[in-house]
């Protein structure tokens, strides 16, 4: 590693160290505000200039670079919650093993905001402006399905010419070229309760009708491979001598096709109940839709020529997990996801970043940001 790269690693690792020390999960908004503050401290360093949008789990950042004259911006996706409780830093420390990084929260992806903000400080050390604007969204409630940041992320994309995800890479480090829509239901059903013994053809069991229509569901699934549907929770009822008034399950469906996701959710707006005086409710708790890969995506193309011009030798292909990319992918605005650092076990005990992948990012990243590409719509 030359000077400059062990430089560059050095500072890396003591932001990294500095951010993972801030735990921040999701819905933890007191924990979540320190954090928002010490990164808005530093993009203010940086001539950023900052805006901090209130959420119910968490604040909103957009934070932009604004170059004139230039024709529409380039978004960067980012998120600062992760999945692990406070506390967790104490059963998995911060450690650094050679190449190797662990600790909670360090692949995803607070490695992946580490890298934009070392690409924003090394353009600003060395007196040069990136080639467009550049505008960085990063959301409190990413874990938890985005429900609340995805207005923000949908607002920050409007007029992008491009939208580059901070996510890891795939474990080889291949960027990522779509990704699989989720979708998560509730299936609420109500009955009438009443004595099983005495006054059982008075009830309306809600278990029986709850039954009934998961059975319609596994009958009428779409056949697509691309479409998944899990019954992940089921619950309803209160005690064996009585007829259940009330009962409901939680499911998630998962596609990579709009055809596939459309035929799902057509499924269960169009469940009816069996029994007289019974009733159904659906409700949609979180969706990201489909975001399918673009073959011919110039965006792509780009980004996997420049990380092979400075000596990383990948490629991209569509993962099977859903994130904030989905939202622009989805829609049509050339995205890229997967550009954070290459590491494993995200959402697991082991999780860790390597520190040559963190350090090509940031040479990935102002390459990106300076060359002279012309990024087209």
């Amino acid at each position: 590693m030359s000077d400059a790269a062990s430089g560059l690693a050095s500072r890396a690792l003591e932001r990294l160290e500095f951010l993972t020390a801030l735990e921040s999960p999701s819905g933890d908004v007191t924990h979540l505000n320190v954090l928002r503050d010490a990164l808005v401290t530093k993009w203010r360093e940086l001539g950023l200039d900052v805006t901090v949008t209130p959420g119910v789990a968490g604040d909103h950042l957009v934070a932009q670079w604004t170059v004139d004259q230039s024709d529409g911006h380039l978004l960067f996706v980012t998120h600062y919650d992760t999945v692990w409780s406070v506390g967790e830093l104490e059963r998995q420390p911060f450690l650094i093993d050679g190449d190797v990084v662990s600790g909670p929260g360090v692949l995803d992806m607070k490695s992946g905001i580490v890298a934009i903000e070392l690409a924003l400080e090394e353009l600003r050390a060395g007196g040069r402006t990136p080639s467009r604007t550049v505008r960085i969204v990063c959301i409190a409630d990413e874990e938890v399905s985005s429900i609340d940041g995805r207005q923000v992320i949908e607002a920050a994309a409007e007029g992008a010419v491009g939208v580059l995800g901070m996510e890891p890479s795939h474990s080889d480090g291949d960027f990522k070229s779509g990704r699989r829509g989720v979708a998560r239901l509730l299936l609420r059903v109500a009955g009438r309760a009443s004595h099983s013994g005495l006054a059982a053809a008075e009830g309306i069991s809600a278990i029986d009708e709850l039954v009934d229509l998961l059975i319609d569901v596994r009958r009428n699934a779409p056949q697509s491979v691309d479409a998944a549907i899990n019954i992940g929770r089921i619950s309803g009822g209160t005690r064996a001598n009585v007829v259940a008034g009330a009962a409901e399950a939680e499911v998630e469906l998962r596609f990579s096709e709009p055809a596939s996701e459309k035929a799902l959710l057509a499924l269960f707006d169009g469940l009816r109940v069996h029994r007289d005086g019974a009733s159904l409710e659906v409700v949609t708790l979180s969706h990201r839709p489909a975001w399918p890969e673009d073959p011919n995506s110039w965006l792509t193309t780009l980004v996997v020529d420049a990380a092979r011009v400075i000596g990383d030798d990948v490629s991209a292909r569509p993962a099977g997990g859903a994130g904030d990319t989905n939202f622009t992918g989805s829609i049509g605005i050339p995205t890229l996801d997967g550009l954070g650092p290459r590491g494993d076990h995200p959402h697991a005990v082991g999780e860790y970043v390597l520190v040559s992948s963190l350090v090509s990012r940031v040479e990935l990243l102002v390459t990106l940001l300076t060359s002279d590409f012309k990024l087209k719509n």
